[in-house]
């Protein structure tokens, strides 16, 4: 019978249409046709034979049995043994291989199953991150890692349930129609397909209002699991405000909707079983009482009344899940068409068909004439035009929203300029190719982003080949050697979840220590050392500068001190380069530099940082 849990259907709809179920199967048969897949073609036909051949087993196995009861019936002495012996083993032999053969089939399917799954995956995990950066904004990491995982495990459901479960019962339904026909009498063909019938119309129908169930409880069921999440996440903030019990309270409420739609999804369970029974009980109490007057007239014998109960009892079983395998179908052709509309998304920012790799011939910086704004907003950068000539450093300062961090998205070509033109070494970076461009780029931003593995890992990640005598000297550079060699485990600690296990400055020298790992024409530093106190602040202030000697340097300053030995600094304003000149020639200029100077000046007297 239908399970109460399992697979549960996304919060979007579930699509009703055939349209999307055949564009499903489409989508699942051209993945099987794929070269990757190709020697293990043999091991899908063999699944596929050895399922019908299961069905077939299954038909036959209680024609044996019927038989078999005949000659017992019959009553002739020891000449009938040798064949009740024979049909017994037979209707044994037969009802094995109904049941076992299956097992064969996941023996032969399960590596298919899995390859075809693994193809999509990666494939749409590549795609995906080949996307722009736009869409990685607005898009939620957890709902496009469910888009990808769901839409490769519906692949299998699919496979499994259409190819391996329905189609298959649909035969077996055909060959005991059939049997029944010709062994028993046409009434018992009908009987068998109007109960089958009869039980398919119900299951469906009750589904797709358990469906609709379903889809409540999940709603509440996220909003509840996402208040918990987000309650555990801020315990700092509820303890702080003693909101403990405030926070319980909620969750009991949230908890109480859950559990109303839970009691109801239970009983519409409830209904499905009830209804599916009465209709089996009838469809099966209907074909022995015919088969019971058929053999009280003479034209059956006993036997043949076993036979036809167990024939459908056989087509029964396998319509036990009939509903839960409907309704998660239907799912896997959505989740299947999810994937589609990801695979069909294509990057905002693409190579140029003639795109060629970056030569470099220094690292030389040229900004002209560049206009960009944000989509959604009204303000962006205008006409900025700069110049940082090789192994210079640049400083870019300004209010907040002024537009520092744009260019360096422009830079490293997340976006494209609306208006002019961005070169490294004399070369547009339209017409190289993107892979070439960003690995002759290498950022330190304002908060590292450390994956939860070893430190000798988020180092290396910058450079995959790298050895350990070279993760140690970037890391001796980058100010953290000291620092490693005081852990048990050195290279080896984890990081934990997005470095929280690290603190901000060991953090920021992890990031550093890859930076220079990747030893990158070009080193640009996003506001790297704003969030750190004084002490440490100097201490990772010393190894950018390591990391900057003889390299073509850009750094967006939050704190002017950290740019004010830079070999020239332009101060950008609404989007506009307003001011630019060395530290001391726009302290002389006493404009808006000379302004923000003097403010973060006097909030280091008042006990704050330049």
């Amino acid at each position: 019978m239908n399970a109460a849990h399992g697979h549960s259907p996304d919060d979007d709809a579930i699509a009703s249409g055939d349209g999307s179920l055949k564009r499903a199967l489409s989508r699942v048969f051209a993945l099987l046709g794929r070269p990757e897949l190709k020697r293990q073609r043999p091991l899908m036909a063999l699944a596929i034979v050895v399922t019908l051949a299961a069905k077939g087993f299954s038909v036959a196995s209680p024609v044996f049995f019927g038989d078999a009861v005949n000659v017992v019936a019959r009553g002739q002495a020891a000449a009938s043994a040798g064949v009740l012996v024979l049909l017994l083993a037979l209707w044994a032999l037969s009802r094995f291989a109904a049941q076992g053969l299956p097992q064969v089939r996941t023996l032969f399917f399960a590596p298919v199953s899995q390859e075809a799954q693994r193809l999509a995956a990666v494939e749409a995990f590549a795609h995906a991150s080949k996307l722009s950066l736009q869409f990685h904004l607005t898009r939620r990491a957890g709902a496009l890692n469910r888009v990808i995982e769901r839409g490769a495990a519906a692949i299998d459901f699919l496979l499994r349930f259409l190819v391996f479960n329905i189609v298959p019962t649909l035969i077996e339904l055909v060959l005991a129609a059939a049997v029944l026909a010709l062994r028993y009498g046409p009434a018992f063909a009908l009987i068998a397909v109007a109960t089958v019938a009869a039980y398919t119309v119900f299951t469906l129908r009750i589904t797709e209002w358990r469906v609709r169930q379903r889809r409540e409880m999940n709603t509440v069921d996220a909003d509840m699991r996402a208040s918990i999440v987000d309650s555990l996440t801020n315990f700092e903030t509820v303890k702080a405000f003693a909101a403990e019990d405030r926070e319980a309270a909620k969750y009991g409420q949230t908890l109480r909707r859950y559990n109303e739609k839970y009691v109801a999804v239970v009983r519409s369970l409830a209904v499905l079983n009830g209804g599916q029974e009465l209709i089996m009980s009838a469809g099966v109490f209907a074909a022995a009482l015919a088969a019971g007057l058929g053999a009280l007239s003479g034209r059956l014998e006993i036997g043949d009344m076993a036979a036809v109960v167990l024939i459908l009892m056989n087509i029964f079983r396998p319509l036990g899940i009939l509903g839960f395998a409907w309704r998660e179908i239907k799912q896997g052709a959505v989740d299947l068409e999810k994937l589609d509309g990801l695979m069909a998304m294509r990057p905002g920012i693409a190579d140029a068909p003639d795109a060629r790799p970056l030569v470099l011939k220094g690292g030389a910086v040229r900004f002209e004439h560049v206009a960009f704004t944000h989509q959604g907003r009204e303000s962006g950068l205008k006409d900025v035009s700069f110049t940082v000539r090789p192994g210079s450093r640049i400083g870019i300062a300004g209010p907040s929203g002024a537009g520092k961090s744009t260019i360096l998205r422009l830079l490293f070509r997340f976006f494209d300029p609306q208006g002019g033109r961005i070169l490294i070494d004399g070369q547009d970076l339209r017409s190289v190719t993107q892979r070439s461009l960003r690995e002759a780029l290498a950022l330190v931003p304002q908060d590292v982003a450390l994956f939860n593995d070893t430190i000798r890992a988020n180092i290396a990640y910058a450079c995959p080949g790298a050895t350990d005598d070279e993760i140690w000297q970037a890391a001796e550079r980058a100010h953290l050697g000291a620092f490693l060699r005081s852990l048990p485990q050195g290279l080896q600690t984890r990081v934990g979840e997005r470095g929280l296990k690290l603190s901000g400055g060991e953090k920021q020298r992890v990031g550093i220590a890859r930076a220079i790992l990747k030893d990158p024409a070009i080193l640009v530093l996003d506001e790297a050392t704003s969030s750190l106190d004084s002490e440490t602040e100097s201490e990772v202030q010393a190894a950018l500068n390591e990391a900057a000697r003889g390299r073509t340097t850009l750094t967006i300053a939050h704190r002017l001190s950290t740019i004010a030995d830079a070999d020239q600094i332009v101060v950008i304003d609404g989007g506009r380069i307003v001011e630019r000149g060395t530290h001391e020639a726009l302290l002389a200029r006493n404009g808006l530099y000379a302004r923000m100077w003097r403010r973060q000046a006097e909030s280091q007297g008042s006990g704050a940082r330049i």
